[in-house]
């Protein structure tokens, strides 16, 4: 039995199959399931997969560990993960999506939810059910639970469609790369009979990731959609990751449109719709989206990097909207998960509902320079944390906060480092006023994090 301990991570269980994850793993993790997330009582769990060529096995897997248990299972199949959030909500059951995100082609992973697609984190369950499985429990007695297939990708769509008004959109060009992840399944359903000529990237279905990693996080996989924009003289790039819950945009000259700044963007039409709502972003947000909640008449509230906390704090203040620097976007009207192909689609209505190119409607919502997401490999990321704290706190007039690893905040610059909650990496991000102050800082940081 492998060491569960070493793939349940913060909010999600992630590890390389079958070393870490297997089959037995998987049924075993359902089986445990049932008995902390309230399935029992729905009577039913909801199960999706990605691409991946193990996501099959390993779904089938942990839909016998829940039938095991007594409980039905409503398999969707190939799934994005915000489709298995809308089976969650829409049939009111707990569910799971197998998946390993972004990570690489040996990767994968499950992300649980329950009922309505309320979150399951280590805070919240997760850990209980990684000891479950870990003790194993035996096949119920009785009857087993039903297995049975539905397909919610049209409902899902139209969902979708019925939380954005696309009906007065100019025409539009836009290209979308699918990284060879779910939104090759996802988008021509969610996009068909809009004024948009969609250009096609890697739609092909397959978890080897054959043209580039899909982590748009990453600036060299987003080189092609880049290049594909300017070529084509498109209005508008659409990259998405593997489970297709994130989406970066691209504007017409090729340039990346921080995930801030469609945050600060999402969140005034959000705010136009329902004014003085609650607007969550993390940490490591540019400082613009609370000035540009605020502007509008919102209540910015700060909160942790990770969609659990998120959503938890989404619940709390009964928030309209919350956006992430990893562009996670979340909305109350989609049961507070988060779905990047809701985040694209209001970027689409608000760019087609008037005649600037993106990059001068996207220009009022960047007011200063980041660093992007710069991730060093070190023997002990929380030990180097703890070694820039004791650098800056002698310093005057800085201010420090440990909401999430370690924020500093200077005169006109801030940055945050923190530990990856997946991955042994130490993440820094810098956002300054001008390009001088964020280098200067971002490289004192780094010689630092180097040390």
């Amino acid at each position: 039995m492998p060491d569960l301990a070493a793939i349940f991570k913060a909010y999600d269980v992630r590890g390389i199959v079958p070393d870490q994850l297997d089959e037995e793993v998987a049924r075993r993790v359902g089986a445990a399931f049932v008995e902390v997330s309230g399935a029992r009582a729905e009577g039913a769990v909801v199960v999706g997969h990605d691409m991946r060529p193990s996501s099959p096995g390993l779904a089938a897997a942990f839909a016998e560990g829940v039938a095991g248990r007594g409980v039905d299972v409503v398999e969707i199949g190939l799934a994005s993960t915000d489709e298995l959030y809308f089976a969650s909500g829409s049939l009111h059951l707990a569910g799971a999506m197998f998946t390993a995100s972004h990570n690489p082609a040996r990767y994968n992973g499950i992300k649980m939810c329950r009922a309505g697609a309320v979150p399951i984190g280590a805070e919240t369950g997760l850990v209980e059910i990684r000891d479950r499985a870990a003790a194993g429990l035996p096949t119920a007695s009785g009857e087993r639970g039903t297995r049975r297939h539905r397909d919610v990708l049209g409902d899902y769509a139209a969902y979708l469609r019925g939380l954005v008004d696309l009906g007065a959109i100019r025409p539009l060009r836009v290209v979308v790369d699918a990284g060879n992840g779910m939104a090759g399944h996802t988008v021509p359903t969610v996009l068909e009979g809009l004024p948009l000529t969609v250009v096609a990237m890697y739609f092909e279905l397959d978890g080897t990731f054959p043209n580039h990693e899909a982590n748009p996080l990453d600036p060299k996989n987003l080189v092609d959609v880049q290049d594909r924009v300017r070529a084509t003289g498109a209005d508008i790039g659409l990259a998405f990751d593997g489970d297709a819950d994130r989406c970066f945009v691209v504007d017409e000259r090729g340039d990346p449109v921080s995930p801030s700044a469609v945050t600060a963007l999402v969140a005034v039409r959000q705010l136009a719709a329902a004014p003085g709502s609650t607007v969550i972003h993390n940490v490591i947000s540019s400082r613009a989206v609370p000035e540009i909640v605020l502007e509008h008449g919102g209540t910015p509230v700060r909160t942790r990097v990770g969609h659990s906390y998120i959503k938890q704090e989404m619940a709390r203040t009964d928030a309209v909207f919350g956006g992430e620097h990893s562009a996670h976007y979340y909305f109350r009207d989609f049961w507070r998960a988060d779905t990047g192909m809701l985040a694209a689609l209001h970027v689409l209505a608000a760019l087609g509902t008037q005649d600037e190119p993106l990059s001068t409607l996207a220009a009022a919502y960047e007011r200063y320079v980041g660093s992007g997401e710069i991730n060093s490999t070190v023997p002990d990321p929380r030990g180097s944390v703890q070694t820039i704290k004791a650098a800056y706190a002698a310093r005057d007039g800085l201010e420090l906060d440990e909401l999430d690893g370690l924020t500093v905040s200077g005169d006109g610059w801030w940055f945050n480092v923190r530990a990856s909650n997946t991955e042994p990496l130490l993440r820094l991000n810098v956002e300054a006023a001008d390009r001088t102050t964020m280098a200067r800082v971002r490289d004192e940081v780094l010689a630092l994090i180097g040390a």
